[in-house]
């Protein structure tokens, strides 16, 4: 268990429970709540020091848990702007003892409903847990934004305060406010705490295992943005790509052109790990079978082919970016299966969001992060589409890609430095390692945001540190043919969450997670079973098909290469 020092002041003020008595069943817990508490929970005095303001309570009779809402921090920021912590907590009647602070992604600037991930359909919020959700420390949807268009979740980068408490400083200023009402509410302690989130709540894990590892007794990763500003720079980098081949984004790759690629790669890797099953599990070795050049015309383009303006294109857009000099600014990627899927469309190619005149995610949301968060100074681009993707066209891989790693005025530290865990190029989370946390990662192969080589080698990093060891406390999951949280042909449906509670309080090491299809996934080939299954292994181990049902992961074993 974690502890927090606002847990133990003295409780001067104590609620006054009426109603109804809830006795939980949680071993360990034992709170008794009565269901006036959510409302008594405004009369209670917090410590000035946490310059905590509840701003509403309400009881949810239906699903039995109490909302809790309110600002921490509320301040002006130097760009004349108004900046708080806003946050949201739902604590269930029925109590499970368990504690999670849940990481939202992209740009935060939200307070979204605080449930948790969603994990084989069931929230962290309707399992028992008391869970945190917050909008780190700005909002990006406030009226004083609007008139800056597609920009306006982005310009809370003009403040440096800002700038920390999306980076890093909201994490450690909620959760002893979050424990502190846990303890008011129910009159314990969490029994135990931990940290989930995707993408960039997935950074928000991988950066809080670094900073703050005597504060969570687990934490769930999904496709972190542990390098964010330099994912942020291969933006730029797969635009001018892309725009080789045509200067409107969507027109360069088409879906057919996409499907031959995916087609190729197929054909190559497929059987690589004993299985022709439309998944590549052995990654590696598909890289040294597969290339790209063997897609290129002998002639005129044609609908087997890639014209020789594509081939080199695609091949430079997943080589990620460079300088002049060759010097890799980020890391390159890894052809799988799904990148001919729509989502990796999505945030590469094609939006179909009729106010982003068709320009994809990178391009749009990903552009003004760039601008004004992850360089220093800051670039004040225009919101509307055409700007943003201006502003990533005419990106400098020399002049402008280091300014991820500048200061400048009140801005004190770099977006290297606010965004990233402190250890990320060496890392040993020593802390967390200290007090036994535990750490789950996982990312799809076809993820097209965060490349998932640059995500294996960290892991690789951490796994030398610990003699080979790092297994002990933090495990990745890579997921074939998933793309970006989840989605692609892929088995992306797992309970990590699960898993991860069983490690912590069971000493159960995830030595596979079983994973499935999501019949509705559009993406899923029309040759797969509805009820595919597999079991995702502990990276380095491979799942390789040794005999019996393909549809089924027990027709596979996690190898080793």
């Amino acid at each position: 268990m974690r502890y927090f020092s606002f847990l133990h002041a003295p409780a001067s003020s104590k609620l006054i429970f009426t109603g109804l008595l809830l006795v939980l069943s949680y071993s360990g817990a034992n709170a008794a709540v009565e269901t006036s508490a959510c409302g008594d929970l405004l009369q209670h005095k917090f410590p000035a020091a946490m310059k905590l303001e509840l701003q509403t309570t309400k009881l949810n009779e239906a699903d039995a848990f109490c909302q809790i809402n309110g600002v921490v921090n509320a301040r002006t920021g130097i760009d004349g702007k108004h900046y708080a912590i806003g946050f949201e907590m739902r604590l269930p009647l029925s109590w499970n003892g368990r504690f999670v602070y849940q990481m939202n992604g992209g740009n935060d600037g939200a307070v979204v409903p605080a449930e948790g991930d969603m994990f084989e359909g069931r929230s962290a919020r309707s399992r028992g847990f008391a869970v945190l959700s917050t909008n780190a420390g700005h909002d990006g949807s406030a009226a004083e934004n609007q008139q800056y268009g597609l920009a306006a979740g982005n310009r809370f980068g003009l403040d440096p305060q800002a700038r920390e408490d999306y980076g890093y400083q909201a994490t450690a200023t909620m959760a002893p406010i979050a424990h502190a009402i846990i303890k008011t509410f129910y009159t314990k302690e969490a029994e135990y705490s931990y940290l989930s989130g995707c993408s960039n709540g997935g950074r928000h894990g991988m950066v809080a295992a670094s900073r703050y590892g005597d504060q969570f007794d687990g934490i769930l990763v999904g496709a972190p943005g542990f390098n964010l500003p330099k994912a942020a720079v291969q933006h730029a980098w797969d635009v001018q790509s892309t725009q080789q081949v045509d200067p409107k984004l969507h027109n360069a790759f088409s879906r057919a052109d996409m499907q031959l690629i995916v087609n190729k790669i197929t054909d190559a890797c497929d059987g690589l790990d004993g299985a022709k099953d439309g998944l590549v599990n052995n990654i590696r070795q598909c890289q040294k079978t597969f290339d790209i050049n063997s897609l290129r015309c002998s002639g005129e383009k044609n609908a087997s082919c890639l014209s020789d303006v594509q081939t080199k294109s695609f091949a430079r857009l997943m080589s990620g970016p460079h300088n002049s000099k060759g010097k890799q600014l980020y890391n390159h990627w890894w052809y799988d299966t799904g990148i001919a899927d729509e989502g990796w469309r999505f945030w590469k190619f094609e939006s179909p969001i009729p106010p982003w005149n068709n320009n994809p995610l990178i391009a749009t949301m990903g552009a003004g992060s760039l601008a004004y968060v992850f360089t220093t100074p800051a670039t004040q681009v225009e919101g509307s589409p055409d700007k943003l993707l201006q502003f990533l066209s005419e990106f400098d891989f020399d002049r402008d890609a280091p300014k991820i790693f500048a200061t400048q005025g009140e801005f004190k530290k770099s977006a290297m430095e606010f965004m990233t865990p402190p250890d990320v190029n060496n890392p040993y989370l020593k802390t967390f390692y200290k007090n036994k946390g535990k750490l789950i990662i996982y990312q799809g192969q076809s993820d097209p945001v965060f490349s998932t080589v640059d995500l294996v080698d960290w892991y690789e990093k951490l796994n030398k540190n610990y003699r080979g060891k790092a297994q002990d406390f933090a495990r990745l999951f890579v997921v074939p043919g998933m793309n970006h949280c989840n989605g692609g042909p892929s088995t992306d449906q797992f309970d990590g969450l699960g898993a991860l509670v069983n490690w912590v309080e069971k000493g159960q090491a995830p030595d596979t997670i079983a994973a499935k299809v999501n019949p509705a996934n559009k993406s899923l080939p029309a040759n797969w079973s509805k009820t595919r299954s597999r079991n995702l292994c502990p990276w380095p181990s491979i799942a390789t098909y040794k005999s019996g049902d393909i549809e089924s992961a027990a027709s596979f074993a996690c190898v080793t290469e």
